[in-house]
């Protein structure tokens, strides 16, 4: 009875407007939120300068960033992504090394790799030389593009592999070559598949650029910060850096949701308004492609007219053959190369500095620290696995009753949970774990140690993602399941608790594992707060002996390495056991 009540459009809207009258009555007039807000500190001059100009080069560089790391990104993902499936064994190997590597290591220790240690590779002359030309700039472009490409590599991978078999069978047999096949089948067709989640990667992009503040770098982030230790006004600042980064996000999602309308293929006079809006928009590149197009067509039509391979040809044919053979002997020469370096490099490592310090990264000075610090001075390894744990149990269960709250019929339930998967989602974990570690103590009136505000903020970050995992895996289930078991009786919980999860779950697990990797690689991002966790243990280490920055961030990557690449092949080994039915493509 109750339920059919709550049905009603004008019952959700009053339970809807009843709830925001709540949060607005409590907020508004009954918390006590002790804070002098002045947000014209954002606009007006101080005796520091306008903060507004820190605003505006932040954003500035964080576009540009975003820009050429993404264009980087995409390059790597297409470039590796075909490497993936090549039947030459050592490309294929390589390509899974680099993919296996970058994707199992957090971005934090890849950029603290590349700034600190890769510097220590030239000699001097060369390193003053590198810190002349903005190094700093080009370590967060490089490295996010490097980082960023392994994923994408991933999807484009898969989008490939989504490809019929037979499609490229039957290229190959109409007499087109690799590089047509490759260039007017696969790749169209793949990439109209992988446009969803290769946004999700260019959203992630934008976002992980707020790490270049860790290495120097004056981005939006950095602004932030800035403003907070010049004016104290840390509200005002956390707020215009969460709009920032939403507003770039939205416009993010609203050119790849664009960029999606036009791929899809819709029969004439049936566009709705995001195909007509995406046609206005990539019309002159239409008009660039249709007449390159044409060009070819012409060309083709001569060359299939005069029915006859000229000598110019036939010398052209024979120099890719060998320039193929060539390029495959180069390839392996540089494998060579690599492999003897990284060998030398390894042999020449300091072991003893590592053995000393390898203690410490794992468990710190626990238990022989003082009483001030974290359960007796626990840190290194084991605080950023128990800290994963913990947020991995608390994000799950957040995850789980939001992502069921986001498909509920009930406008009151629905509209809240949204908002706070979109909030979340838009932003970087960076903002989040600055929001909970300033706001929570001031909202609460209670002190928060650094180790449960980083918890608490990875737990709320990563349940809004695993909330769209799970909603994601309830509708995959046929709703004609649902409709028969309330026809049986069974109450809402009921059916999701016996039907509904249970089938989702099975979807889900790869999805799961694969954010629960996330999760451990970034507890590495609490070291801002001050957590002794394994990155900041490695901070600390490499600053007090100055002298071996590759022998320990090799180290800490290595450790992050290991246990990612654990949970990564336990993922994978569900993926396989979950999808018997998929078949490896092979170009």
């Amino acid at each position: 009875m109750l339920k059919r009540y709550f049905e009603k459009e004008w019952v959700q809207n009053a339970a809807l407007l009843t709830l925001l009258g709540l949060v607005v009555y409590y907020f508004g007039f009954h918390f006590e939120f002790k804070y002098d807000f002045d947000w014209a500190i954002l606009y007006k001059e101080t005796p520091y300068g306008f903060m507004s100009d820190l605003l505006i080069n932040g954003l500035n560089l964080t576009v540009t960033i975003s820009l050429y790391s993404a264009i980087l990104a995409l390059g790597l993902g297409t470039l590796f992504g075909l490497a993936r499936l090549s039947k030459f064994k050592p490309v294929y190997w390589f390509a899974t090394c680099y993919v296996e590597l970058f994707r199992n290591t957090p971005l934090l220790i890849q950029l603290f790799f590349w700034n600190f240690a890769l510097p220590y590779a030239f000699p001097e002359e060369i390193r003053a030389r590198l810190f002349e030309l903005d190094f700093e700039f080009w370590v967060i472009v490089g490295g996010l593009g490097i980082f960023t490409g392994a994923f994408m590599a991933e999807i484009i991978r898969s989008g490939i592999q989504s490809v019929p078999k037979g499609l490229l069978e039957a290229s190959y047999s109409s007499g087109l070559s690799f590089g047509q096949t490759l260039r007017r089948i696969i790749l169209p067709l793949a990439f109209r598949e992988i446009i969803p989640p290769l946004g999700s990667e260019f959203l992630n992009n934008m976002k992980n650029s707020s790490l270049a503040m860790t290495i120097g770098v004056a981005d939006v982030f950095w602004a932030i910060n800035e403003i907070t230790s010049l004016t104290y006004h840390s509200f005002e600042a956390l707020t215009i850096g969460t709009v920032i980064y939403t507003s770039l996000s939205l416009l993010i999602a609203g050119f790849m949701n664009l960029v999606n309308a036009k791929l899809k293929i819709v029969p004439r006079g049936q566009e709705n308004l995001t195909r007509k809006a995406a046609d206005l928009l990539f019309a002159p590149f239409g008009m660039v492609y249709s007449r390159v197009s044409r060009t070819k067509r012409r060309i083709a039509r001569r060359r299939a007219a005069s029915k006859t391979i000229s000598p110019a040809e036939r010398l052209a044919q024979l120099f890719w053959k060998g320039f193929t053979l060539a390029a495959r002997g180069a390839f392996l020469l540089f494998l060579c190369l690599l492999l003897y370096k990284t060998a030398t490099a390894l042999l020449g490592f300091n072991w003893e500095v590592i053995a000393k310090n390898f203690k410490s990264l794992l468990i710190w000075r626990f238990p022989k620290g003082g009483e001030t610090e974290f359960c007796y001075g626990l840190g290194g390894l084991a605080v950023s696995v128990l800290m994963a744990v913990i947020s991995i149990t608390g994000s799950f269960l957040i995850g789980l009753f939001v992502g069921m709250g986001r498909t509920s019929r009930f406008k009151f339930i629905r509209i809240p949970c949204t908002a706070y998967i979109e909030l979340i989602r838009a932003n970087p974990l960076l903002i989040v774990i600055t929001w909970v570690y300033f706001l929570i103590p001031v909202m609460f009136k209670f002190e928060l140690k650094a180790f449960w505000a980083g918890t608490w903020a990875l737990t709320v970050f990563f349940g809004a993602y695993i909330a769209e995992i799970v909603r994601a895996g309830i509708q995959n289930v046929p709703p004609g399941q649902v409709e028969a078991a309330k026809s049986t009786g069974l109450s809402y919980f009921q059916t999701m608790r016996k039907i509904v999860l249970p089938q989702a779950l099975k979807q889900m697990l790869p999805a799961l594992v694969g954010m629960f990797i996330a999760d451990f690689k970034d507890t590495s991002l609490i070291y801002i707060i001050g957590v002794m966790d394994l990155t900041r243990a490695a901070y600390a280490i490499n600053n007090r002996i100055m002298m071996y920055p590759f022998e320990i961030y090799t180290t800490v990557a290595f450790l992050y390495f290991v246990c990612s690449y654990c949970m990564s092949k336990y993922a994978t080994h569900l993926e396989r056991k979950l999808s018997p039915e998929q078949v490896r493509l092979d170009m």
